[in-house]
């Protein structure tokens, strides 16, 4: 499988950094075509530019300043993402690749003014993801990354695609082996892919 793996993290000994290189190493140790992508480290901007904006809706070309990420979007059977949450969301970064990338003609197409999800060649859906707070906290302000995730994403990519999202809540408070576990569910999660 040609597994996209997005990973939104600036701190290279952070604890999402092991999660991400965890994520890379078992699907490749599992056979997979991994496409590692590092939005920091690839320098991503996150803004919509004015033009970028006013042009939504028309057809983009190779000469658009995302198309290459769309063209890695396309040719992937599945997606992992691997980010921490930060203020009940995605990091900015993360979320300018969903401005940016996710399309119309890409993740969707308008029909009569209405949007039809259209990411078919996406069959799979994995989010890794911490939180610094409790889930209790989460669940009191919604879970806005979760919900995007399990529904959102969920209703952009080919229907009945499994999305499981992974999370470590309580980063603040975790312990050596809190993290150690969560390390396991991920690897299982990556082994099994």
């Amino acid at each position: 499988m040609n597994i996209l793996v997005l990973y939104a993290h600036p701190v290279e000994t952070s604890f999402n950094a092991g999660l991400h290189s965890l994520i890379v190493e078992r699907l490749t140790a599992a056979g997979h075509t991994v496409d590692d992508c590092d939005l920091y480290a690839e320098d991503f901007d996150p803004r919509l530019t004015r033009g970028e904006r006013l042009d939504y809706h028309s057809e983009r070309g190779p000469g658009d300043a995302v198309a290459p990420y769309v063209d890695r979007l396309l040719r992937a059977d599945a997606l992992v993402l691997s980010y921490p949450v930060w203020n009940y969301g995605f990091p900015a970064i993360l979320k300018g690749f969903f401005d940016r990338v996710f399309l119309p003609g890409v993740s969707f197409k308008l029909v009569n003014g209405k949007a039809q999800p259209s990411l078919h060649n996406i069959r799979k859906v994995v989010a890794v993801t911490t939180y610094g707070g409790g889930r209790f906290r989460a669940m009191l302000m919604g879970d806005p990354p979760r919900r995007l995730i399990k529904r959102m994403l969920r209703a952009t990519v080919r229907p009945g695609a499994p999305v499981t999202y992974l999370a470590q809540y309580g980063m603040n408070l975790s312990t050596d082996a809190s993290r150690k576990a969560f390390m396991s569910k991920v690897a299982a999660s990556m082994d099994a892919f």
